[in-house]
């Protein structure tokens, strides 16, 4: 039974990122929007191994989570990272992985990481 109620604000909204980050069509489209700073919804289909209602379905994800914003001209819309949105998320990371980093309780176990 699943009760996400019960972990705090921060808990959960990391576990939501965590869901959308764990998507390799998620991670490729945001590469892209990365690499050509804006696009057009059908250019990522074309540059993509997906179909372009793939496409949409994984942008609506990153758009919910805020990590895009799309802006429509006529019938397009061109889709751009949220700067904003991305350094907040990864603030919330990068708090949560350094108390996970210095809790100095490596077991030196024989097995690799």
């Amino acid at each position: 039974m699943r009760k996400p109620e019960v972990f705090d604000k921060e808990l959960q909204e990391l576990a939501k990122l965590a869901q959308v980050f764990s998507n390799p069509a998620r991670l490729a489209i945001l590469k892209y929007l990365a690499e050509t700073k804006t696009c057009i919804s059908g250019d990522i289909s074309d540059k993509l191994p997906l179909s372009r209602t793939t496409v949409s379905q994984h942008l609506k994800e990153l758009r919910d989570m805020g990590l895009i914003h799309g802006e429509i001209h006529g019938l397009k819309i061109n889709y751009c990272l949220c700067g904003r949105c991305i350094e907040e998320n990864l603030q919330l990371f990068d708090t949560f992985f350094k108390m996970i980093k210095t809790a100095n309780n490596d077991c030196q176990t024989d097995k690799p990481c």
